[in-house]
């Protein structure tokens, strides 16, 4: 193991642990949520003041559910570091730019074949 391999391994985790924290309080919110929710009888369906309380749920379900996908993306892109290869295109098998992985850490792909999608 290298220190290049070890300092990505050391961003990555890191990366994945604020994902994580981040996650965990939006799990606590969302169920402060349905809590409140439930033990409430109000009417926000046909409040005009603001967003409704479905609409809350949703947005921050949404949210939540796009950190637990990073988190199995950061999860991978360790798998991969402990490989050897963190930074080579899945596809092509070519390089991965420094700037993308800076961009976007998890990055299966370079460039060119994310764009062939």
């Amino acid at each position: 193991m290298n220190r290049d391999n070890d300092s990505v391994r050391a961003a990555l985790l890191r990366l994945r642990a604020e994902t994580e924290a981040q996650a965990a309080a939006m799990d606590g919110d969302l169920r402060s949520l349905f809590e409140a929710s439930r033990s409430s009888n109000a009417d926000d369906e046909h409040d005009p003041e603001g967003s409704t309380i479905a609409f809350e749920r949703a947005q921050l379900t949404a949210v939540l559910e796009a950190a637990r996908r990073r988190l199995a993306e950061l999860d991978v892109a360790l798998q991969r570091v402990n490989a050897g290869t963190y930074g080579v295109c899945e596809r092509c098998s070519r390089p991965i730019p420094a700037e993308r992985l800076v961009a976007r850490p998890s990055a299966r792909t370079c460039v060119a074949c994310a764009s062939q999608r």
